[in-house]
């Protein structure tokens, strides 16, 4: 006789694989890993879809350790916050997907452009978008809190980058002028790139780090004393005109793509390196 075994549980949704990479200080990659994502997909249209990722349920550590490199002090204190399940773009919205959505492309880079996140966009911009994929999907899109954004781009590491201790201009799209720690020089590219050309995080997300600063939905708070711990957007503001924005871009230097750095700028502001991703709250059929 033996005890029964309990099946393992299998997931509700498609699942994709993917690989990561990790680097020294150096950026030398010293390890690859084969990791599983569930995933949906939208169709918004003329043969354009929109791919969401599953983002498990889990707590962190908000903000960066003193000892980080080129931190700012804005970036503290550190706190642990709970995060529910929700929904992640797998990039950042493509000019043919906000082309779908809303009819329109505002890009500067729009030349061969429909692969590379749609930029020029505001704020306003983004939620008008959300409220327009949200009517023709039936679920309910929105912007991620910062929490979710930076719990997304960790995606378990506690290291500057989600891929190591530092950033090469074969991992992400920033200005390669700059370094970071140890890490090298090298190809600054001038302007953004097709979505999911570099390596994603242990999430399946790709293009956190650098090509287009994302937009998130809290207002902007100058640190983290009172902020709250349950992945929820902070919206009782100290300077609530201003509205948070993660990630890093093509032209920014690598300090400013590191997963813990946080800017914010007025709601109605956009420019050339200013995009986004959207989010959708679990649970979801």
């Amino acid at each position: 006789w033996a005890p029964p075994t309990t099946p393992k549980p299998q997931p509700k949704h498609p699942t994709c694989k993917f690989e990561t990479v990790t680097v020294n200080d150096q950026g030398q990659v010293i390890a690859k890993a084969t990791k599983t994502a569930e995933y949906l997909t939208e169709d918004l249209g003329n043969g354009v879809s929109l791919e969401m990722v599953r983002i498990p349920a889990g707590q962190f550590l908000m903000g960066s350790p003193d000892s980080e490199e080129e931190r700012s002090g804005d970036e503290g204190p550190q706190h642990r916050v709970s995060v529910p399940e929700f929904w992640l773009g797998k990039y950042p919205i493509t000019q043919a997907q906000y082309q779908a959505v809303t009819g329109q492309n505002p890009s500067k880079f729009s030349e061969n452009g429909a692969n590379r996140p749609v930029e020029q966009v505001s704020w306003y911009d983004t939620v008008a978008f959300c409220e327009k994929l949200s009517q023709q999907t039936g679920r309910t899109y929105r912007l991620p809190s910062e929490a979710e954004w930076e719990y997304a781009c960790r995606a378990g590491t506690t290291t500057p980058f989600y891929f190591g201790p530092t950033i090469t201009p074969d991992l992400a799209n920033y200005n390669g002028n700059s370094t970071y720690g140890n890490g090298p020089k090298g190809e600054y590219r001038e302007k953004t790139t097709n979505v999911g050309r570099f390596a994603p995080n242990a999430f399946g997300l790709y293009d956190m780090h650098g090509n287009v600063v994302e937009w998130c939905a809290d207002h902007w708070h100058h640190n983290y004393a009172g902020a709250p711990t349950d992945g929820s957007a902070w919206l009782s503001s100290d300077d609530s005109a201003s509205r948070c924005c993660r990630g890093g871009a093509w032209v920014d230097a690598p300090r400013i793509c590191r997963s813990a750095y946080r800017d914010a700028n007025e709601p109605g502001f956009d420019d050339i390196n200013f995009g986004f991703r959207v989010c959708c709250s679990a649970p979801r059929a």
